[in-house]
């Protein structure tokens, strides 16, 4: 029998895996590769002790985001062939001329007649590997990234010299084309450009809001002249060198939180800002939230410390989500608690002075960092404190906010139901659904854009939250800055 058999097939029914056992010799392997049946007969296995093992394509590493998008290889004496490694000596099997993929190649088109590649492969006309070839000098708007211009209706605005408030957006994920998008046109601005890394999500929300121009290569949205504002909504990341970029270039920037992962990049952009009468704007809208707004209201005259307690009901992510990734997204402390963080800030209306966290941890010891207390002070001596916690319900409240202070209080549910204890609340503290302030908050950046006012949210506070959040995961575990 064979030492091992290879099942590169697709198939439903569960004869290819007993056929493989009847070739297999005793302790032999069956390797499924392709797609088959798996009702695995006991009697099949049992007399000859068979192995069964399904092979993920490409070999280890594949569909690990830290192998494939970071190239973290896996170590060289504990896995011989990762995918990386199969893919290089495979490329160096055809250098040296011991692999020969070219008679596999049944025919060459060019590829501005690319749709017969197509035709050939769903008609009759045989074929085994079609190459498209691309011109040999590629136009150099090409190699940038491309960009489509959308038909106009007629309903589009018209741009002069003189046109405030045109926006290139840098990013078309779910949160930019249902929140921040339709906010931006409901404050009026003109929407020009919107950028995506593969063009598709990019076009649909073009299309679908009214863009001039869907593009892959954020540059454009920098050196169109006509553009003086850029909204950037991207992975964490990328905020800091695209706030350089477009601050470089003149615009004003409204970037998504949080505006830096790392220390030093909020400290380049504090320096950026000084030579620049440019607007700045960071996405903390919970400030902006209309009870969040009343809340600061009642405390206006306050004597003693404010204390604050926020608990958010983050809900729980799969570990590889990029989110958690410190490098991409800096950590759900970094990349979403700053939220809260700033939240806290506006409240007290004092600067922060210190700040710890305490994270729970499993069962090894290792801290585990979407479940955790931060712990502010303030420089008049209030305090806060904010549970991040990502092991609660669903079906409990996502976000309460509590406030106590010279004998009284208030509390915010879900940013919707607001009580106040020796405190007047205006309207019954009831909305009629929940407001986060997104919509207030892009209002406010695009009226100052468009008026030359001052933008909604102090350069000062806005550098010292950020600076502080960038320090979150420098601090876990209860160490002091």
């Amino acid at each position: 029998g064979a030492d091992a058999v290879l099942l590169t097939l697709s198939a439903k029914s569960n004869e290819p895996v007993s056929i493989a056992a009847d070739m297999s010799r005793k302790r032999g392997r069956i390797v499924l590769v392709g797609v088959t049946g798996l009702e695995l007969r006991r009697e099949d296995f049992y007399q000859k002790e068979l192995s069964f093992q399904v092979s993920c394509s490409y070999g280890p590493g594949r569909y690990d985001p830290q192998h494939e998008e970071g190239a973290v290889d896996y170590p060289l004496p504990f896995v011989r062939w990762t995918e990386a490694r199969n893919f290089s000596a495979v490329l160096q099997l055809m250098e040296e001329g011991r692999v020969d993929p070219l008679p596999l190649v049944s025919h060459r088109i060019p590829f501005e007649d690319a749709t017969r590649a197509y035709d050939i492969i769903t008609g009759d006309e045989p074929g085994l590997g079609i190459v498209l070839e691309y011109p040999e000098k590629v136009p150099e708007e090409v190699e940038r990234g491309r960009s489509v211009q959308l038909s106009s209706d007629g309903s589009q605005p018209k741009i002069t010299a003189a046109s405030k408030g045109v926006v290139g957006v840098i990013g078309a994920g779910n949160f930019a084309s249902r929140v921040l998008i339709p906010a931006l046109k409901e404050a009026g601005a003109t929407l020009h450009t919107v950028v995506s890394s593969r063009g598709t999500s990019g076009a649909i929300a073009a299309r679908k809001h009214g863009f001039l121009r869907a593009s892959t290569d954020p540059d454009t949205v920098f050196s169109d002249p006509e553009i003086d504002t850029v909204v950037i909504a991207t992975r964490h990341d990328t905020h800091a060198e695209y706030v350089l970029k477009a601050l470089e270039a003149g615009k004003h920037v409204f970037v998504e939180k949080p505006l830096a992962l790392r220390i030093e990049d909020v400290d380049r952009i504090e320096e950026a800002l000084e030579g620049s009468d440019r607007i700045l704007c960071v996405g903390f809208n919970r400030r902006f939230a209309p009870l969040a707004v009343e809340a600061r209201a009642a405390l206006a005259g306050r004597v003693g410390p404010l204390v604050v307690n926020i608990t958010v009901n983050a809900g729980s992510l799969p570990d590889d989500h990029w989110t958690k990734d410190p490098e991409v997204g800096g950590g759900r402390l970094v990349g979403e608690g700053c939220h809260f963080l700033d939240l806290a800030r506006f409240l007290v209306g004092e600067p922060i002075q210190d700040l710890r966290v305490t994270s729970a941890a499993d069962a090894h010891g290792d801290s585990i960092e979407d479940i955790s207390l931060i712990h502010v002070a303030f420089e008049d001596g209030s305090i806060a404190t904010i549970q991040y916690l990502a092991n609660g319900p669903a079906g409990f409240p996502k976000e309460r906010v509590e406030l106590f202070w010279d004998g009284k209080a208030i509390r915010i549910g879900n940013w919707r139901r607001m009580k106040g204890w020796g405190v007047t609340v205006p309207g019954g503290g009831l909305l009629a659904r929940q407001e986060k302030g997104h919509e207030d908050l892009l209002g406010a950046f695009i009226q100052a854009v468009r008026t030359g006012g001052h933008g909604p949210l102090d350069s000062g506070p806005l550098i010292e939250v950020s600076r502080w959040s960038a320090k979150l995961a420098v601090v876990q575990g209860g160490e002091t800055r």
